[in-house]
């Protein structure tokens, strides 16, 4: 019989432990965001149990379980009796323009676990999931994961940080968002910059659908949405072509890298906006790449090997990797312009 050595063994169980209880709160954390109970408490804490229950409308035994498990976790904090939100459990859960806002992140998980008999029967057969076809409700939710980051990064220092491109933005440019989802990158530019024109293309029609609804609420007049793959969208002369967390999606991100090139004007601009992640597993066994490991063996690879070609380039296919796909597309010049701790920002030129 194998020797057990009793201390990795109870720290892997403790670890473990830990995972489950933070996938057990998932449904837990949806639940309070759903129903507006963090928000309230945010406004009216700290706060008895009932009294937030009668706030909000809910049962008030509902909300003094959940309330026990949120305290348990960590994410509301418990003192003498009554509940309330830290300023930085807030961050995370009441506050959706924080830049650690991360509801966006339990809603993925919850249409990953939705999704599993899909991916489960894909890697018996090599075939893949096509975005179209993944659990309703990942393409809000992926929108809501992204979204901190762009709210905070995209105009302020994203795009400031690419060569000569802000000047063009504010004079009048031309630009595409590729893969654009449902727009909300491309809403956050338009606003920003209303001199310039924006197009978001996107593959999905249910996804360009809600991008057109979402800029109407909006009432911005200088952007349009379309429905159109990365290697053949029309249009052409763009000042500035972006993708948002997608490159490493497309099935043929090559070709799609060479149609990107010849639709740009000369001296034009391709920002690619991928997940952080180094060249090695080594570099990513770390939190950041075991959440983006994670999604991309349920959400990504899936979705490129459903794909013509079907590179499936996965979320932590690092700079060196995208690079190369980069400058396959006759792109002489790859740099990274900037980054988070989830996202780099790379510049082509």
């Amino acid at each position: 019989m194998t020797q057990l050595n009793e201390t990795t063994l109870n720290e892997l169980v403790g670890r473990v432990l830990g995972d489950l209880g933070g996938a057990v709160s998932v449904p837990l954390v949806r639940i309070g965001d759903a129903l507006g109970l963090y928000k309230t408490l945010k406004e009216i804490g700290p706060a008895k149990a009932d009294e937030l229950a009668d706030a909000t409308g809910c049962a008030r035994r509902y909300v003094r379980e959940w309330l026990a498990a949120q305290a348990a976790s960590g994410y509301v904090h418990f003192e003498h009796g009554r509940f309330s939100l830290t300023p930085e459990q807030s961050f995370i859960f009441a506050e959706p323009d924080s830049p650690v806002h991360l509801i966006g992140g339990f809603d993925t998980a919850a249409a990953m676990v939705e999704n599993q008999p899909k991916v489960q029967s894909a890697f018996k057969t090599g075939r893949g999931v096509a975005w179209g076809d993944q659990a309703g409700c990942l393409f809000c939710a992926v929108s809501r994961l992204f979204r901190p980051g762009y709210v905070n990064a995209l105009v302020k220092e994203w795009l400031p940080a690419l060569d000569g491109v802000v000047d063009k933005l504010k004079a009048g440019a031309s630009v595409a968002d590729v893969g654009c989802g449902h727009g909300l990158s491309t809403i956050l530019m338009a606003q920003a910059f209303p001199h310039s024109r924006f197009i978001g293309y996107d593959f999905h029609p249910a996804s360009i659908a809600a991008a057109t609804a979402h800029a109407r609420s909006y009432g911005l007049t200088n952007l349009d949405f379309e429905v159109g793959r990365a290697q053949d969208f029309p249009g052409h002369d763009f000042d500035l072509v972006t993708c948002f967390d997608c490159l490493h999606d497309m099935g043929d991100p090559k070709t799609a890298a060479v149609h990107i090139r010849n639709s740009l004007k000369d001296g034009g601009t391709w920002m690619v906006v991928e997940p952080m992640a180094g060249d090695t597993l080594e570099e990513n066994i770390n939190p950041v790449g075991r959440l983006y490991y994670s999604a991309s063996t349920m959400i990504c690879v899936p979705t490129s090997l459903a794909q013509e070609t079907g590179l499936a380039l996965g979320a932590q296919a690092g700079e060196n990797r995208l690079t190369e796909v980069i400058r396959s597309g006759g792109f002489s010049r790859v740099r990274r312009a900037a980054q988070t701790p989830l996202n780099m920002v790379l510049e082509a030129t």
